[in-house]
């Protein structure tokens, strides 16, 4: 991981935005999805209608065009999907970062990538339609899993595809197609996909955050250079 941090910050002018995003104009909204947000009722989470009303609510009374935020976060949220459920523990500490906004939004590549692996992760609570892009960084290679894409991101992709840096290759899904979730992008590094195509753990048990957190970095490695602070 050493490598790869050491290659990014010496980098800085090779990696491009993720999102079209304006640092003069456009202004980002910190979601909490932390049981410290009292907003978010069992009746707004338990229907996704009214979760989407919501999130874009937020922004849109708060002039923003994205809302970011959730790396390590332990959220309440995924109480609204047996997805997360285990009979050890429930899944809630979020490993991503997640960039949202209106459902089609495109979503650009940082750099030279190939693909990886892309699947239908259909359940409710799920990913939806995900593209796994790897990245040789001179420092070791890295994946980046992007989630909650429309299902016409997967149309013409083939492992090892190439995907040239600065050019849009998915769109944020609606809620039919993103796995029922409001639209929004799901951005997560992981140095070791251990063996998984197509998915991999973007929520953990919080008694696994240490392991999980070594082989999923800050995705502010990279969105740092786009976003600035928020």
């Amino acid at each position: 991981m050493e490598g790869i941090e050491a290659w990014l910050l010496k980098n800085k002018a090779r990696i491009g935005n993720v999102v079209d995003f304006n640092t003069s104009t456009d202004r980002l909204y910190p979601f909490d999805f932390t049981a410290q947000n009292h907003e978010l009722t069992d009746d707004i989470l338990n229907d996704t209608s009214a979760f989407t009303d919501w999130a874009a609510s937020k922004l849109e009374t708060s002039g923003c065009r994205y809302g970011i935020g959730g790396y390590d976060e332990h959220r309440t949220i995924y109480t609204r999907s047996s997805h997360f459920d285990t009979d050890e523990e429930p899944r809630r500490l979020h490993l991503g970062v997640d960039i949202w906004g209106k459902a089609g939004t495109a979503v650009y590549n940082f750099f030279d990538a190939e693909v990886h692996s892309f699947r239908y992760n259909d359940h409710f609570g799920d990913y939806g339609a995900t593209i796994i892009l790897k990245y040789d960084l001179g420092g070791g290679i890295l994946h980046v899993l992007y989630g909650h894409l429309s299902l016409s991101s997967l149309d013409g992709l083939y492992e090892g595809k190439c995907i040239a840096g600065g050019k849009p290759f998915a769109i944020f899904g609606t809620a039919e197609e993103n796995g029922h979730w409001p639209p929004h992008l799901h951005m997560q590094l992981i140095l070791d996909m251990e063996g998984k195509e197509g998915d991999y753990p973007g929520v953990c048990q919080f008694s696994k955050r240490a392991a999980f957190l070594e082989n999923c970095p800050d995705p502010a490695l990279i969105l740092q250079y786009t976003f600035g602070k928020h």
